[in-house]
């Protein structure tokens, strides 16, 4: 599968952005899909994820700001993220594993990814 960010940009302190990924295939229903996120300097980390089956996990340090959903007819990902934080600051990534029933936050647990979309919060 292919997979395609966008949505990024420059937001102040406090706004919101909706970042989206675009899915290749027609099997897109039955991928685990994550969002992951690297700040300068700092390992990539995940952020929020959604099994192909059932469940959404999200980082503590978004918890209540960010949701992740997901459009199975149209394949695509979508991250909405509120009340934007400096700290928020790095360059996004869309990930994907085929046949993951549950959400993940690890990176090992995927297998495709898309080449990132930057947000910076000021």
């Amino acid at each position: 599968v292919q997979l395609v960010e966008s949505g990024g940009g420059s937001v102040l302190a406090g706004g919101s952005l909706r970042i989206s990924c675009a899915a290749s295939g027609s099997t897109f229903s039955t991928y685990r899909m994550g969002w992951f996120r690297q700040g300068p300097g700092k390992e990539r980390e995940g952020v929020a994820s959604m099994g192909s089956i059932a469940g959404t996990q999200y980082a503590d340090s978004v918890k209540g700001r960010f949701t992740i959903s997901r459009d199975n007819a149209k394949n695509i990902l979508f991250l909405q993220m509120n009340s934007l934080k400096p700290e928020d600051t790095g360059v996004y990534y869309c990930a994907a594993r085929q046949g993951g029933a549950g959400p993940s936050l690890s990176i090992w647990n995927y297998d495709y990814w898309g080449q990132g979309t930057q947000v910076t919060v000021s």
